[in-house]
């Protein structure tokens, strides 16, 4: 038994890294999850790791680039789950590089597919999460909106705060609904920071020198217990946060 026995969430880029942490851990509260991503190999190998918890995975195949298609992938999975009551907002393609050398594409990208994308997801789930009450929706943004540098972050950091704008907007304007709207910023040792973290040693050990709990989450443990936390009853009187999961590094004031 868990507390989110019965309950439906929707992760998007659930096929790796973060988004597979948070559906591990949103599955082992006893939530069923639909498994939302680019690449059909991945998200299957998500469903098999969720479902030999016991938890009940799908997959859904959708490139949150194309927001044409997200009511239609949202009212899909309402139909095969039978509700919707968690939506975590983790996909995300944009770009990293000093302004000057980006293109209007590139900086465009990281706003279609975060805030935009988010957007959209969150519009198409809203009346499931009303119907049934207790709707949780969590958006992934990043302490580098809070940086001491920003050089080569600006293009991620401008589409992450607009995210995290968005997310303070819905949590006024959807509360009455019984629709809570968080964001966390999560340090995680994602296949991406992974890669970095190899082409760059000495780089990656002065990060997480500066990080005071000494280390980089875990994606199931450290952030998707977090989210599990977040989505369930212990949290219920949260919403509008931003909660950093960073082991103290960033300084939100």
């Amino acid at each position: 038994m868990g507390h989110l026995d019965g309950r439906v969430a929707v992760v998007t880029g659930a096929g790796q890294g973060v988004g597979q942490g948070i559906a591990l851990a949103l599955a082992s509260e006893g939530a069923s999850v639909a498994v939302v991503g680019r690449t059909a190999a991945k998200l299957d190998a998500t469903c098999a790791l969720l479902r030999e918890r016991g938890a009940t995975a799908e997959p859904f195949g959708l490139d949150v680039l194309d927001t044409g298609r997200i009511p239609a992938v949202v009212a899909d999975v309402a139909e095969r789950f039978g509700r919707v009551d968690i939506l975590v907002n983790n996909a995300y393609s944009g770009c990293y590089g000093p302004l000057l050398s980006l293109s209007d594409e590139q900086f465009r990208r990281g706003f279609e597919s975060g805030p935009f994308a988010a957007l959209a997801l969150m519009k198409a789930a809203h009346p499931h999460l009303k119907r049934d009450g207790g709707g949780s929706v969590v958006n992934l943004v990043t302490s580098a909106m809070v940086r001491w540098d920003l050089s080569t972050y600006g293009a991620y950091a401008a589409a992450k705060s607009a995210l995290r704008s968005l997310t303070r907007a819905a949590a006024s304007e959807w509360g009455r609904d019984g629709i809570r709207v968080n964001s966390i910023a999560p340090h995680a040792t994602s296949p991406a920071y992974a890669g970095w973290q190899e082409a760059n040693p000495e780089e990656a050990a002065a990060f997480c020198e500066s990080i005071p709990l000494g280390y980089v989450g875990d994606c199931e443990q450290d952030i998707g217990r977090a989210v599990a936390m977040l989505c369930g009853p212990d949290a219920r009187y949260l919403t509008g946060a931003t909660i950093p999961l960073d082991g103290g590094q960033a300084n939100f004031g």
